[in-house]
């Protein structure tokens, strides 16, 4: 046995990690990374390995947090917490992270016991749920599917959000057309109560114009022009049976697993599994299958056996792939070289070609459009990078719409809208939380406060300039101003919409600097259909999911930091 080269080192044990000036700091510098990528007017983050490799350019909190180590365990259970809600909800990583992060630092500077601010906290948090989730909420959009507008704008903020994509407004919309239509491709026509989504696949095209990006119907499996040509011409039909392999065809013996392989004397091998591919090429010939596609790869051999009988066959497809044609085909990926059983088979509507720049395609049309391909354009690597994953992030918070079909307001409204709303209902009606968190008044003013700057700092991150920051009297919303304005009272003259732009400006609204101190009032509730349909082709918006799930993550993480006594590490 070898022994150690070094002597087991003791766990380190940290009474109140939080009082420790390293994990302010460090919280502090986190925070501020974060919110320095916020909103559209963002600073781009590099990401870059020091033993080199490729260079991320990025604003996004999925990759800014799987390239940013972190080393102590209260960062941990933050990142570890904002990651699992991006991998759920796909977007507002950034609110979850940066809503936490205040809400520590607020909480931390009253200097109440850790067991009253998190009753607190939670009460704070339901009240907020409660009042998102109600009819009356004077943030929230319902969604009409029959109309497209409410959902293109949902689309194009989320597209604004990510400077890193480095899209023109002209752009944006054409990308934002393209993901809408992916998506109600992908609803089946026939939908009923249960609804099944379809498949996306989205293929680079990179080095084109964004506005050459494209949508088609069916699947598109890049292949050499070479092996294209050995395919041509297709017969024409009225189906074509398809036979779909996740096994390997190449007739190597690497996947035979652990054991013993008996060979008998004389046989050959490599002629043994030839046989058998061979035995398999007849029975799909005699399934009359038209088009055979492999995940890896296809032996030559096989390969043209098939073809001298009239059968298609494409290898080396892909796992990303495999998901996406089973569900277009109606197959089931056949995973071994035994008799193949007749359900395994599925069909498509057509084949055909296609060319895209420098690349050329073999198309699969299914039966039922319900898989689409997006062949999504950019200018060079980095920006086609950031920008497919925000268009995936799109797509997901167009399918969380279908789930609870409703939007919030974007741009900082929300978050102004709800900490008008939390301080008036915790002085108007503090009874029913006071009784229940057997905490005084001052305790919950206190928090209520912290919760709500909170909430109003996160809104406050939207701006990068040095802009002044407002907050109207009546519906509560985010106004700003550029920052050589602060002179000017008159600010009507110098406002034009709200950050969600639902709003004009008008003289009678009020304003207050935001997070100055102003007396609690009741934010309007009710949106004004009048301005609600004169803004709708404007409207900064966000996936009411993804928010919701993010606002609970941030309280309830905030709660887990706030509540630890020790950190207990293994140094080892």
């Amino acid at each position: 046995m070898m022994s150690r080269v070094e002597a087991k080192k003791p766990s380190s044990c940290e009474s109140e990690p939080l009082t420790s000036e390293r994990v302010r700091v460090t919280l502090s510098v986190l925070k501020g990374v974060m919110t320095s990528c916020y909103g559209p007017a963002g600073r781009l983050k590099q990401l870059h390995n020091g033993r080199g490799g490729s260079v991320r350019t990025t604003s996004q909190s999925a990759a800014l947090l799987t390239g940013l180590p972190v080393s102590h365990p209260v960062l941990k259970i933050l990142v570890a917490s904002v990651q699992n809600h991006v991998s759920c909800f796909s977007d507002c990583g950034l609110f979850t992270a940066i809503l936490c992060c205040n809400l520590v630092e607020n909480v931390q500077r009253i200097g109440l016991p850790p067991t009253t601010v998190i009753k607190l906290n939670k009460h704070l948090l339901s009240l907020c749920t409660s009042y998102l989730t109600s009819e009356a909420c004077g943030c929230r959009i319902p969604v009409d599917f029959s109309c497209t507008q409410i959902l293109l704008c949902l689309v194009r903020s989320i597209l604004t959000s990510k400077p890193a994509c480095m899209l023109t407004r002209k752009e944006i919309d054409h990308v934002s057309t393209l993901i809408l239509r992916v998506f109600l491709l992908t609803i089946p026509e026939n939908a009923k109560d249960r609804i099944i989504l379809g498949k996306s696949v989205i293929i680079p095209l990179k080095g084109q114009r964004v506005t050459d990006s494209t949508v088609l119907p069916g699947i598109l499996i890049e292949i050499p022009e070479v092996q294209l040509m050995k395919i041509l011409p297709i017969k024409k039909s009225d189906s074509f049976k398809v036979a779909l392999f996740c096994a390997s065809l190449s007739g190597d013996l690497s996947d035979t697993g652990e054991g013993t392989l008996v060979v008998s004397y004389r046989v050959s091998l490599e002629n043994a599994v030839l046989d058998q591919l061979l035995n398999l090429g007849r029975q799909l010939v005699s399934d009359h299958v038209d088009l055979v596609m492999c995940q890896k790869v296809i032996h030559p051999s096989l390969k043209q056996f098939l073809r001298t009988h009239g059968v298609t066959a494409i290898d080396r497809v892909g796992v990303a792939l495999m998901e996406p044609l089973s569900k277009a085909t109606g197959t089931q990926p056949i995973g071994s070289l035994a008799s193949i059983s007749p359900s395994s088979y599925g069909s498509v509507k057509d084949l055909g070609t296609a060319k895209f720049g420098s690349k050329r395609f073999f198309h699969l049309i299914p039966n039922e459009a319900t898989v689409c391909s997006l062949l999504l354009c950019s200018r060079n690597d980095t920006a086609w990078d950031e920008l497919k994953l925000t268009s995936q992030t799109a797509l997901h918070a167009l399918q969380l719409t279908i789930r609870e079909p409703c939007v919030l307001l974007g741009g900082g409204c929300t978050e102004t809208h709800m900490a008008a709303y939390i301080r008036h209902k915790t002085r108007s009606e503090p009874e029913s939380i006071l009784q229940d968190s057997a905490c005084t008044q001052t305790e919950l003013q206190l928090i209520s406060e912290a919760f709500c700057g909170a909430l109003e700092s996160v809104a406050g991150s939207l701006e990068h300039d040095g802009g002044e920051m407002l907050t109207d009297g009546t519906y509560g919303h985010f106004w700003s101003v550029q920052a050589d304005s602060s002179s000017v009272v008159n600010w009507p003259d110098l406002l034009s919409r709200c950050g969600c732009g639902l709003h004009s400006c008008r003289g009678e609204l009020g304003w207050s600097f935001l997070r100055s101190p102003c007396p609690p009032f009741s934010p309007v509730t009710c949106l004004p259909p009048h301005e609600a349909a004169g803004a709708a082709n404007n409207l900064t918006l966000d996936c009411f999911t993804a928010k919701l799930s993010g606002l609970q993550v941030a309280v309830e993480t905030a709660n887990l930091i706030l509540d630890l006594s020790y950190v207990i590490e293994d140094k080892n």
